[in-house]
């Protein structure tokens, strides 16, 4: 009986020798397209057991087309921005990181041509540039953008792999003492003295001072109701809309100190229709950073506070100073107006009773600092 002869495996590709010597790969991929090695070959075998990696790649649907990563970064970044439904806050602060740090770099590169050592390269650069957190900020963006095109199947791996790149470690944010407070609010002058005051001692964000209304105030409870927040990006648009987080709608209590400052801004600064803006400038237009920002170096170069101390960290010293008083962090949280899935379970028990006793602590503790002030005044004289 004749012996049946083993039927060879058929070859997967073709390997030709090139003229100078050296041997190409190329083999028909799974997309019906021609695809050819990125490198060529010493040996005809090197160059077959690279076509037996590729085979069994297809195999185990391990295969990615080798020409998929061939899409510009600066394009991919932007679509990748507009696709994510983010905050128009989020939008601006994004398109200001790539603008600045990651299009100069990576702009004309396809995808593929970002590689990990072009990645340290240029965190290296920039580390030298420009301050550390928003280097990070930088770095995390461009690996969630890489992320996304390694789930695209558009590239194999993320090339953003130091470890470490994306943590922010940013420096204490300095504090005012109450008399520092009271001095900025004195510089600042009438109009804009109560929103010094509320920032520091009601710890409130400049996007949500920027949004009280008439209708926000309670005199008879001496406090504010947050409901919305205007955010100003950075070409001097303003957008409304909800608080940062779900947590910063609230009502804040404030320490009774202030009712007599909260009455008169009312009445003389006021936009008069009951929906009116709270803070508004001297020709009526509605608050601006770029205006505001002008008085408030001034200001702070007159109270002797550092260049770094910005309107931002009033908020810091407010919450400083509540957290003085000993009240419970969720009531602090609540104050704030933070919030997080965490911090949900710590603070949600908080109740109006806890907030009404916080704003009484931080009054009792602003006319203690006050009198120890006047105090050691009347002692140097």
């Amino acid at each position: 009986m004749p012996t049946r002869k083993l039927q060879r495996r058929r070859e997967f590709g073709t390997v030709r020798k090139l003229p100078s010597g050296r041997w190409q790969a190329r083999y028909l991929g799974p997309d019906g397209q021609r695809h050819k090695a990125p490198e060529t070959f010493d040996t005809k075998t090197d160059a077959q057991d690279w076509l037996n990696l590729v085979r069994a790649d297809i195999e185990r649907d391990h295969w990615r087309d080798p020409d998929a990563g061939a899409i510009n970064f600066e394009k991919y970044a932007l679509r990748w921005v507009e696709e994510r439904g983010l905050a128009p806050t989020t939008v601006d602060r994004y398109d200001g990181l790539l603008r600045l740090h990651l299009l100069p770099a990576f702009g004309s590169k396809d995808l593929d041509e970002i590689t990990p050592p072009s990645v340290r390269t240029w965190r290296a650069g920039r580390l030298k540039a420009t301050g550390a957190t928003t280097v990070a900020k930088s770095y995390r963006l461009l690996k969630a953008i890489l992320q996304t095109a390694v789930d695209d199947d558009l590239l194999r791996t993320n090339p953003c792999r130091i470890k470490g790149a994306g943590r922010e470690e940013a420096d204490e944010r300095p504090t005012a003492t109450v008399e520092q407070v009271f001095d900025l609010a004195d510089a600042m002058g009438p109009r804009w003295r109560l929103m010094v005051l509320l920032g520091a001692f009601a710890s409130l964000r400049p996007e949500e001072l920027a949004e009280l209304r008439r209708r926000s105030v309670d005199l008879d409870e001496c406090s504010l109701r947050i409901t919305h927040a205007s955010p100003e990006l950075t070409n001097g648009r303003r957008v409304t809309g909800d608080p940062k987080s779900r947590a910063g709608k609230r009502t804040v209590y404030l320490p009774d100190f202030l009712l007599p400052e909260l009455r008169r801004h009312v009445q003389w600064f006021a936009e008069k229709e009951p929906d009116g803006l709270l803070f508004v400038g001297e020709k009526g237009a509605p608050f601006r950073r770029s205006t505001f920002g002008r008085k408030w170096r001034k200001a702070r170069t007159k109270v002797g506070l550092p260049d770094n101390f910005r309107f931002y960290d009033l908020r810091h010293t407010g919450n400083t100073l509540a957290a003085d008083t000993g009240a419970k962090l969720k009531d602090l949280m609540v104050r704030a107006g933070q919030s997080s899935e965490r911090a949900q379970l710590i603070y949600q028990h908080s109740t109006v009773k806890h907030q009404r006793r916080l704003a009484q602590g931080i009054d009792t503790e602003v006319r203690e600092r006050l009198r120890e002030a006047g105090a050691d005044r009347s002692e140097a004289n």
